[in-house]
This record gives C-alpha cells, sequence and structure tokens, in this order.
C-alpha cells in the first residue's frame, strides 16, 4: 500500500492539473469562454488547481520515505513527470482530438519510462 497509494493520488492529481493547465482552452473552443476575462480563466483554473493540490499534498507527503513512504524525493518527481505526460497524452487526445500523437511523442514518453526505470535503478 505504501507504493500504491502515493502513485494512485499522483495520478488523480495530474488529471485535475492538466484540466486545470488546458480544459480552459477547451472551454474556449466549445465557445463557453470565449468572453471571459482573463481573471476569470485564471480563477477557474486555480478552482481546478485547488483540487490537484488536495491530491497532490497527500500524495508527496505519504510517499516520502522521510515520512514513512517508499519512495526519495527524486522519484516521487520522476514519477510524477511520468503520469503527467501519460495524463496529458490521454486528455488531449479526448479533449483535444485534433492533437495527434506521433512516433516523436512516444519516443519522449519512452525515455520518461526510462528516466522512472533510472531513478529506481540502485547504484
Amino acid at each position: 500500500m505504501s507504493y500504491f497509494l502515493p502513485v494512485f493520488l499522483l495520478l488523480l492529481a495530474n488529471i485535475f492539473m492538466t484540466l486545470a493547465w488546458y480544459g480552459h482552452l477547451k472551454l474556449n473552443q466549445m465557445g463557453i469562454s470565449t468572453n471571459w476575462p482573463m481573471i476569470a480563466t485564471i480563477l477557474f483554473s486555480w478552482g481546478i488547481a485547488f483540487i490537484e493540490y488536495c491530491f497532490q499534498v497527500p500524495a508527496n507527503k505519504m510517499g516520502f520515505i522521510e515520512n514513512g513512504g517508499a519512495f526519495s524525493l527524486l522519484q516521487l518527481k520522476v514519477i510524477q513527470e511520468a503520469l503527467s505526460i501519460l495524463v496529458f497524452c490521454v486528455i488531449a487526445n479526448i479533449l483535444f482530438q485534433g492533437e495527434k500523437i506521433a512516433w516523436n511523442h512516444l519516443a519522449a514518453f519512452g525515455c520518461l519510462i526510462m528516466a522512472v526505470v533510472f531513478v529506481f535503478w540502485k547504484a
């Protein structure tokens, strides 16, 4: 459980993070937020980002080895980055269907997976 729960919470946090960062663009495409002033867009995104932080902070606190978790600080960050790209690719393909994933995107994702492997490699 010390491995699973922090990673699951990081996954949830990244879903909300991606929606906070890019969801307003979809709303604009749909004509919902076209006339919103920038402050409204910022507040909308902050509202979603608050939910992200409700998952991100506990994930890092629980997952950090010095708090009884299973991961070093570096491991937590690399896991978060890999999840971030994975979640972004899925959400971008759902919300922005014109965005295609090309071979170079997959290669970059492969490099992130290798980063996860290397950060867990016992030196």
